[in-house]
């Protein structure tokens, strides 16, 4: 046998090898089940995909025909019923009782792709899963070439831990176009998030059109441009024009629920009251306890409260001593009833400081009126009273689990933010308990939203390299939430709807920022939400991360590289030195690391263990590879800084 022949077979049996061997499914969040088999699915020319004609599958299939289309150039063709359909998409006539209504079945074949569920919303997680399984080229919206598009035989089981699975987006502080935020429900939805909460108003603008009440924005969506450092900024000269900010009509609103509720995503409101309310009052000063005396009008982003001693500079409170404040709240829920399909509207509740209702005859004389002991009380005088008017309008009523704190009515629902170590008043509460706990074991609907896991405006990086906010949150913490409390036992589990991360955004200025802000912790808060608990594996996640960055360039969708960065921690030495260890996020990752003011690459001296501030240095450089790939930022450390942190 000549050589050139031995060699065309060595080549061909190495090709057979490389078609058989699977690569690793990267899938977000992590299915239930999942059982890779040998080989592939390879998309042929002409695509047949037989989809029930279900109107709620529309969107969904739509999109399948241009994701399977455009990126491929290949043609495809959607039928009721095909016996020549590649791609199979079924309602199951018997209900498979684990998928529930947002369960589904996928199997991967060498021949042909087959997803089952329940309903529609089963079908349409499952096409996102498999739109996973193939190349991210997948997500170009343009013709990509020479690709192989294939997806591994697989067959996966998979259905949500909990049924509230959300994203809150903060549109008061700074405005986000519609189109913006059909961005954000795009890349939501392609995650099996089910919940978009919109922060519709606050100190710094009332976002949503409400007829009977026209000065909330033609007012109060209204602010002076600043950009920096959210709460220093100088109170607004007079002269300063007011043209910064914006708002969404009501046929916006229409329009943004049917787009999210083609995704399967429904939209929440929240009108954040009593407090975060200067909106509001600059446009009605009336329904302040002070009238307007001490009203500056929309916030610009200058310091309205002093939190050392949680006392309110400006009234941003609505006053509860006040009929017109309820008149008032009756027009607003009537209008944002009538808009929203979603069953609760959240009213806010958070973050009232009493320091204008304290001075207030008005509040005095209701506090001896109606038997009210403390300042809490008179906040759950105005919740109670609320929750009836929401309540008229057909809603459920839901609000910050400050609204805890002078007691609840019956049928409130807690979003719980504050940890236990915040002091949660109520009764019943104890120190080890948070909001949430609280609730559920009082028999209140509960949804988990704690700041030590979820909130998606704190710092992913070391503060040198972040937009600074007053506390951190790394991408592994997120991952390590669990929504249910190990302190509740199985009857009161059920009052847990689920959990959701929150984006408040004081310091996110762009829609480029909201995302960078976002991603990849929210594929955490994903799985939190949706993977079983048992499943969850930190190396095999970052893998399944790096995976989806790989799509999100694609898609140039921004996200965070910040679980490359070193941690840096410092010490004082026994000779009074500095001496800094460097604790990677991620395993497998070298430091390198220079004191001269040059840049490190591998050649550098590597970190090994903790090393001590040369002298007279001022700065550290380092910067992490895998590998000899560079994977991390260089990050340069000012000496300085690591000396104000020594306590």
């Amino acid at each position: 046998m000549s050589r050139s022949i031995l060699f065309f077979i060595a080549v061909l049996v190495s090709n057979i090898t490389f078609c058989q061997s699977n690569s690793p499914i990267a899938i977000i969040p992590q299915p239930v089940k999942v059982e890779q088999k040998t080989g592939y699915f390879s998309l042929p020319q002409n695509i047949m995909i037989q989809a029930p004609a279900n109107p709620e599958l529309k969107y969904a299939i739509t999109d399948l025909q241009k994701r399977l289309s455009v990126a491929t150039g290949k043609k495809v063709i959607v039928s009721a019923n095909s016996s020549a359909a590649i791609i199979k998409l079924e309602i199951n006539k018997t209900a498979n009782i684990p998928l529930g209504n947002e369960g589904y079945t996928l199997s991967v074949t060498s021949k042909n792709i087959t997803i089952k569920a329940n309903k529609p919303a089963g079908v349409f997680y499952g096409l996102q899963t498999l739109m996973q399984l193939f190349p991210k080229e997948i997500e170009r919206n343009e013709k990509a070439s020479n690709i192989a598009w294939k997806a591994p035989c697989v067959e996966i089981t998979d259905y949500p831990r909990f049924g509230w699975r959300g994203l809150m987006f903060d549109v008061a502080r700074h405005f986000f176009t519609k189109q913006e935020v059909k961005a954000y429900i795009d890349q939501m939805a392609k995650y099996k998030f089910n919940l978009l909460h919109l922060h519709l108003t606050d100190d710094e603008g009332w976002r949503i059109e409400i007829k009977s009440l026209p000065k909330l924005t033609e007012i109060g969506a209204w602010n002076v441009y600043r950009v920096g450092q959210f709460g220093t900024f100088p109170p607004p000269a007079p002269s300063e024009p007011r043209n910064f900010g914006g708002f969404y009509t009501q046929d916006d609103i229409k329009d943004l629920i049917n787009y999210a509720k083609e995704k399967f995503v429904n939209i929440m409101p929240e009108v954040d009251v009593p407090g975060h309310s200067l909106a509001a009052i600059a446009a009605y000063p009336e329904l302040s306890c002070s009238g307007g005396v001490k009203n500056i009008g929309v916030s610009s982003g200058e310091s309205i409260k002093d939190w050392s001693t949680h006392t309110a500079i400006y009234d941003d409170n609505l006053c509860p001593s006040n009929e017109k404040v309820y008149e008032f709240l009756d027009k607003v829920m009537t209008e944002i009833a009538a808009l929203f399909p979603f069953e609760y509207i959240h009213v806010g509740g958070d973050e009232t400081f009493k320091t204008f209702w304290k001075s207030s005859d008005a509040i005095t004389a209701l506090m001896q009126k109606e038997n009210l002991k403390t300042y809490e009380e008179v906040q759950g005088y105005f919740e109670k009273r609320l929750e009836k008017i929401v309540e008229s309008k057909g809603k459920k009523f839901m609000g910050w689990d400050e609204i805890l704190e002078g007691g609840i009515g019956p049928t409130a629902a807690v979003m719980s933010w504050r940890g236990a170590h915040d002091g949660v008043v109520s009764a019943g509460a104890t120190a080890n308990l948070s909001g949430g706990e609280v609730a559920a074991k009082a028999g209140h609907y509960v949804v988990m939203s704690p700041t030590e896991y979820a909130y998606l405006d704190y710092m992913q990086s070391d503060r040198v390299m972040e937009p600074h906010v007053y506390a951190s949150l790394r991408l592994s913490k997120v991952y390590s939430f669990d929504p249910m409390p190990a302190s509740l036992n199985s009857n009161e589990q059920k009052y847990v709807l689920g959990a959701q991360g929150n984006l408040w955004t004081e310091q996110v200025y762009t829609f480029r920022q909201a995302e960078y802000m976002t991603w990849p912790r929210a594929f955490a808060i994903a799985e939190d939400t949706w993977s079983p608990k048992e499943n969850k594996n930190w190396d095999d996640f970052v893998r399944r991360v790096e995976a989806q960055f790989a799509r999100f360039d694609v898609e140039e969708v921004k996200y965070a590289p910040s679980m490359y960065d070193p941690d840096f921690i410092v010490s004082k030495a026994s000779d009074g030195k500095l001496k800094i260890e460097l604790k990677n996020e991620v395993n497998g990752l070298d430091t390198y690391y220079s004191f001269d003011n040059s840049y490190p690459d591998r050649f550098y001296p590597k970190y090994t263990q903790p090393v001590m501030v040369v002298d007279f240095a001022t700065q550290i450089k380092v910067i992490t590879y895998r590998g000899k790939k560079p994977i991390g930022r260089m990050i340069s450390m000012p000496i300085s800084e690591l000396k104000s942190r020594i306590k």
